[in-house]
């Protein structure tokens, strides 16, 4: 017996299987069930996460859950590539003038616990990342990759206005900060706020695309 056969009743297991009369599968409640997974994989870690405590969380039916993701891998990939996304184009973006003062307008309080929440999340995650290739591929779409776009964009950007060298490495100063963000928060556990944010745009970020910071705080 599978652990869905242990939670499902017989009018329920009945619905699923072809050819039988049931009731069509409520997706209404997905985002609430994501929602609630995202929370106890940032506070629980992969490991010490079950299928219960989200069905709890999201004051969902057991049942509910385990018809939609069979398994606990399947509902994490699905719930950290749900998470929210960065802006993805220019005209979502701040457009200062500058390259530093488009980068310190991103630093926003709900944009800072943001940043800190994925970085969680991902350290939640590092005992599976290594074993389970479909859901390094989403931690990485859905945390690194859209705050690194947003910093590549605007990098760009400077770059076409001449503020940049042509030829600098813009791909790989654009995953520092994401990066520094996750060390801080999984390795140190330390918060990510506004003051940590300016000294890694002021000391790191500019230097390795050769500006100086210059500006005030």
């Amino acid at each position: 017996m599978t652990q869905t056969d242990q939670v499902l009743g017989p009018d329920e297991v009945a619905a699923d299987q072809p050819g039988r009369p049931g009731r069509k599968r409520d997706h209404s409640r997905d985002p609430e069930i994501l929602a609630a997974a995202v929370d106890v994989l940032a506070e629980c870690g992969y490991d010490g996460m079950t299928v219960d405590m989200v069905a709890t969380r999201a004051k969902a039916g057991k049942a509910t859950v385990y018809r939609r993701w069979p398994s606990k891998a399947e509902l994490v990939i699905d719930a950290v590539a749900c998470m929210k996304q960065a802006p993805s184009t220019l005209e979502e973006l701040p457009d200062t003038g500058t390259l530093r003062g488009d980068l310190v307008a991103l630093i926003r309080p709900h944009s800072l616990d943001d940043a800190q929440r994925k970085a969680q999340v991902m350290g939640g995650l590092v005992s599976m990342l290594s074993r389970d290739p479909h859901l390094a591929d989403a931690v990485n779409e859905a945390i690194v990759e859209p705050r690194a776009r947003v910093n590549r964009l605007l990098m760009e950007r400077a770059r076409d206005r001449g503020e940049i060298a042509p030829g600098t490495d813009i791909d790989t100063v654009a995953h520092i900060a994401p990066s520094m963000t996750a060390f801080r928060t999984i390795v140190q556990r330390k918060p990510v706020d506004r003051d940590w944010a300016l000294s890694i745009i002021d000391g790191v970020v500019l230097p390795a695309l050769g500006l100086a910071p210059g500006e005030p705080r």
